[in-house]
């Protein structure tokens, strides 16, 4: 597994930025902040609050999922009495009807950090959405806006033919985009597809043109992964099931009861919920829709190890192993000691 790059080394101040890079100070001159990132069910929660309580460190989620009100038990999402332990900043500020894009994420997330500085405390970003952490740390780029309208337009593209198709046509469009976005990604498929139609330009072309913004700040980054991968699997089943007799189904009965809802809302795609709809409207029975929520959950967590993978400056780190814990513990105090 890689190590931990030194964060000390700063940049020779002689030496010019890369074309197409906004300069920031040298890295010994930046605030500190820490990226807790892994896969799903890997126990970063778990992590993160321990951090918090050895460390002056506040928590701020990396999670597209739990952005969402009234989606608390599907999602994983800490419970009253851990986040009255160990509050997290942007959980709960969006309704299921209301979407909430990587760009909003940036934005909330560095003013969510600046306060945190402000009052003399390091942010701690953990979660497993991996273009929110390379969305802050790279910025984006100047795309059009969402338009509901053509949104439908894909969308109804998709119920007729499948998303499978879609991915397919995005191919013909946008190879570049194509090869970065999993077929059973229908989100990001839609937002590619949303962006051509808007714009006239493949967004892989329009990525490649932005300045990379950069983050102010000089960040330790850690990946919490259980090993092997047949663990991370049995955590996987074993958390759904978990949630199954938490009341999940209930969970999603109230959310479709309130009418305003769909299945092709953001909201409703998130891992889970779209079988659980499916099961509910009658579509698969209970066994299935059980094998087919893990069975999406584990594809997620390889797409996320596929994004961590590329975090070469990262520390790894097993829950599973009984010295790697306080190794992390020993790694954070001294960055924070810089």
């Amino acid at each position: 597994m890689p190590g931990l790059a030194d964060p000390a080394g700063a940049p020779d101040l002689a030496d010019s930025p890369p074309p197409g890079t906004i300069s920031l100070p040298p890295a010994v001159f930046l605030p500190p902040a820490v990226f807790l990132m892994g896969p799903t069910a890997s126990g970063k929660t778990a992590l993160a609050i321990e951090l918090r309580e050895r460390f002056p460190v506040d928590i701020i989620s990396v999670d597209s999922a739990l952005v969402y009100r009234g989606m608390d038990i599907g999602t994983a999402k800490p419970d009253p009495a851990t986040l009255r332990r160990a509050p997290h900043a942007l959980i709960d500020i969006r309704d299921p009807s209301e979407s909430y894009s990587a760009a909003d994420f940036r934005a909330d997330a560095l003013a969510e950090m600046a306060r945190i500085t402000a009052r003399g405390r390091v942010p701690l970003l953990t979660g497993g959405t991996m273009l929110y952490f390379r969305a802050l740390s790279q910025g984006l780029a100047e795309l059009p806006s969402a338009d509901p309208v053509v949104r439908e337009v894909i969308e109804a593209r998709a119920r007729r033919e499948g998303w499978k198709a879609l991915h397919d046509r995005l191919a013909a469009l946008d190879p570049a985009s194509a090869a970065r976005i999993h077929p059973n990604d229908p989100q990001r498929i839609q937002r590619a597809l949303e962006v051509i139609e808007l714009s006239g330009r493949r967004m892989s072309e329009m990525h490649e043109r932005q300045p990379r913004q950069g983050l102010p700040y000089r960040v330790l980054r850690i990946v919490v992964c259980p090993q092997p991968r047949s663990v991370l699997h049995a955590r996987i089943e074993q958390r759904f099931r978990h949630m199954l007799e938490q009341g999940f189904l209930d969970e999603v009965r109230a959310l479709r009861a309130r009418g305003d809802l769909h299945r092709d809302l953001p909201s409703m795609r998130c891992v889970g919920y779209r079988q659980a709809w499916n099961h509910l409207d009658g579509e698969i029975d209970c066994a299935e829709m059980c094998r087919q929520a893990i069975v999406a959950t584990r594809q997620l967590a390889k797409r996320q190890l596929t994004w961590l993978r590329r975090e070469s400056d990262a520390l790894w780190y097993d829950p599973g192993m009984k010295t790697a814990q306080e190794s992390v513990i020993v790694q954070i105090a001294k960055f924070l000691e810089l």
